[in-house]
């Protein structure tokens, strides 16, 4: 991922310095187990302990001469530790590292966006508790509806943060497995225990069973979660993008003042911080497909997942990471205006309450298709000609054999049929 959406923390994981690292940590690891079991001399284990280490330039130099990234990582780390360098990697194959290596990292990465998504849950409880009551139009298809409030629109998108907290969890637990099998997965020249030992020590868990590699289903799991998780932020992100069109203006990216939001038109306010949070979750999905399509590889392993993995692990936690921090940001100090909310709400005359007088009409004895077809034809005077809906209603024959006056004009209170927010808080302990 580009530097410009990666943030110091995540991208330290990622850094080929730390991947290297972890790889000797397996290898390390896997020669203490083996001199518990007796396999390697325990004086071995102390000197490779000791001395082991690498160079990257080192390893590069020789991976261009052999074109084998792992046995040049061994052949790296062994020109420090001299002769004991026999007893590393002993009966281990190249996967049993990388694999390993690669889920302890994505444990790691992932306690970072575990961390950012519960930073942007609270942020979320608390603007919905922040505009529980604060009245504003909904909308359906586009078109306005009946009135919701503002709280109750940030209440649904905490709803799905949890959810989505759940499933990153989830697909942690996935993720947080090693193997050190052999070849095909048969432990055929290692002992099961130092698979046991090496996964104690990255708190990873042994894989049930293996082949030469961990499958991908796992990978493709994780990656789809991050997917979803980024489309979340993507529907909030492109609801904060329509509020701030200039005919609606209901709320507004924070906009500092020495902010610029064009080069030609000075007057203008952008939402670009969630304009590149949609972006970036186009990109998110995207990784997607590559990660469903690791998931069948040939026989017991091919190497068609490894190239696919080397760009997408990486980028995807470091993108969502990023992603996560700048709309937790968006949010945090977002700018609501509840004053054209209720302007707008207003805005189609009472034809928000069409459903209130239906009802009513019901309620009193009309049959539900002739009651429908007395409103309707109100609200499309008012829609089509700008014709009071209210008073057309007084006036219309039908509507009045029914209702009185008063009963008509208390169906246009939208504090009535808003009468329920606090129980739908209060699900959620609010």
């Amino acid at each position: 991922m580009i530097e410009r959406y990666t943030k110091p923390e995540m991208g330290k994981i990622w850094t080929e310095e730390h991947e290297f690292r972890r790889m000797l940590d397996v290898e390390i690891y896997a020669c203490e187990a083996q001199a518990e079991l007796g396999v390697i001399p325990k004086e071995a284990v102390k000197t490779i302990r000791e001395k082991a280490d690498f160079k990257i330039e080192r390893i590069h130099e020789i991976e261009a001469e052999i074109n084998h990234d792992i046995i040049s990582f061994l052949t790296a780390v062994g020109e420090f530790v001299g002769e004991d360098s026999k007893y590393i990697h002993m009966g281990l194959t190249s996967t049993d590292v990388k694999d390993t290596a690669l889920c302890s990292m994505l444990c790691d990465a992932t306690d970072l966006l575990i961390k950012d998504l519960e930073a942007f849950h609270e942020v979320l409880r608390r603007r919905a508790v922040e505009f529980k009551y604060t009245e504003m139009v909904g909308r359906t298809h586009g078109i306005h509806a009946e009135p919701t409030t503002f709280g109750l629109k940030l209440l649904l998108w905490y709803d799905e943060t949890e959810r989505n907290l759940r499933r990153l969890r989830t697909a942690r637990e996935e993720i947080a497995v090693g193997k050190i099998s052999g070849a095909v997965g048969t432990y055929a020249n290692v002992d099961p225990f130092v698979e046991k030992y090496v996964c104690e020590k990255l708190g990873l868990t042994p894989s049930k069973i293996s082949t030469q590699v961990l499958q991908r289903d796992r990978h493709a799991a994780y990656i789809t979660t991050l997917a979803v998780i980024a489309s979340s932020l993507d529907k909030f992100a492109t609801e904060i993008r329509n509020l701030q069109r200039t005919d609606i203006r209901e709320a507004e990216e924070y906009f500092s003042p020495k902010q610029k939001g064009s080069s030609a038109m000075p007057h203008k306010r952008n939402p670009i911080t969630c304009e590149r949070v949609s972006g970036l979750a186009r990109v998110m999905r995207g990784y997607s497909i590559p990660a469903l399509e690791d998931v069948a590889l040939w026989h017991e392993r091919d190497i068609s997942h490894s190239s696919v993995e080397r760009v997408i692990l990486a980028d995807a936690t470091i993108t969502l990471d990023y992603m996560l921090q700048i709309f937790t940001r968006v949010v945090d100090k977002l700018l609501v205006y509840p004053d054209t909310m209720r302007a707008n709400l207003n805005k189609t005359g009472g034809l928000i309450y069409s459903q209130r007088v239906l009802l009513a009409l019901v309620d009193k004895g009309a049959m539900r298709d002739d009651a429908y077809r007395w409103v309707q034809r109100n609200a499309m005077k008012r829609w089509l000609e700008g014709e009071d809906f209210l008073e057309n209603l007084l006036k219309d024959e039908d509507i009045r054999r029914y209702l009185n006056e008063d009963e008509i004009r208390a169906r246009f209170d939208p504090h009535a049929m808003l009468t329920h927010v606090d129980e739908v808080f209060a699900r959620f302990g609010l």
